[in-house]
């Protein structure tokens, strides 16, 4: 398949991930969130953890609260039980994700559901508008046989949320709609659409892979463990591999409105926050 120059997406940054721990001292990599890149509108953070010494993921996260974004959590090996402070409870399988609605405020914990062997999965933020901040939390928990799964050329493509030739993914937001791609890329090339004017990325989790502008002087290779932030223009994401890698892409419109953050709150204007503080010492943040 030829696509025009005009139409193809490039890189125009590529950030390695930094590695840090969070929770209860869960060895991961921050690579959106970080000082190379603190935020990349509408997304808040994106966290890769990988490991199979338990001592690196054992203790999980413990209960903590959220307010004013979305949190993603999905495994690509191992399991991971969530619980929270309205009465969900589950577990996270490989392949499964869960879309979290923080709302207007919620407390929960995500714990492996493991002694040993390998826990791998990514944790994306995702920003709400001001209008949608102080929704009523909800989840939607995706198990591995709800994800459909698209051949493009040489991809084996995973629908997690949004829309690639005509199948839709299972996830469903209504404040903020991006596309949440896995993709495995046999040694070949394919062209992959995604929308423009919208903010996107490209995280390699193994292997490398080339991202073909259309000019060969343009060609950028991004490698496991590096993040390439994509052009806004261009409606195809053209990539090749000599070996077998594996990405996600993820896309979204920009909310385009001020951002406030004090850990695990996110508003628009620090009286906010202060409310969203006060809440939490009060106990009501979550009624």
């Amino acid at each position: 398949m030829s696509v025009e120059v005009s139409e193809q997406k490039s890189i125009e940054k590529v950030v390695t991930g930094m590695p840090t721990s969070d929770g209860a001292g869960v060895s991961l990599i921050r690579i959106i969130g970080q000082p190379d890149l603190p935020r990349l509108d509408p997304f808040l953070m994106l966290d890769f953890f990988g490991s199979d010494n338990p001592g690196e993921y054992i203790a999980g996260f413990p209960p903590h609260p959220h307010r004013g974004f979305q949190t993603v959590t999905y495994m690509l090996a191992g399991k991971m039980r969530h619980k929270d402070s309205v009465g969900n409870e589950g577990v996270i399988d490989a392949g499964g994700i869960q879309w979290m609605n923080a709302g207007r405020g919620i407390i929960h914990e995500e714990m492996p559901e493991q002694e040993e062997g390998l826990l791998q999965g990514f944790q994306l933020w995702v920003n709400l508008p001001a209008v949608e901040k102080m929704s009523a939390p909800n989840y939607q928990d995706i198990q591995p046989d709800s994800v459909p799964t698209v051949h493009i050329q040489d991809a084996v493509i995973k629908v997690l949320a949004g829309e690639i030739d005509g199948v839709k993914g299972p996830v469903k937001t209504t404040a903020v709609a991006p596309t949440f791609l896995d993709v495995a890329l046999r040694s070949g090339s394919s062209e992959i659409a995604l929308g423009s004017d919208e903010a996107a990325f490209i995280y390699v989790y193994e292997g490398s892979v080339v991202i073909n502008s259309g000019e060969l002087s343009k060609e950028t290779i991004v490698s496991q463990g590096e993040l390439g932030v994509l052009s806004q223009s261009g409606k195809q994401l053209s990539v090749s591999a000599d070996t077998g890698c594996k990405f996600i892409v993820v896309s979204g419109k920009p909310i385009e409105e001020p951002v406030v953050q004090y850990g695990p709150f996110v508003m628009n204007t620090q009286q906010e926050i202060i409310q969203a503080f006060n809440d939490y010492q009060s106990g009501s943040l979550a009624k």
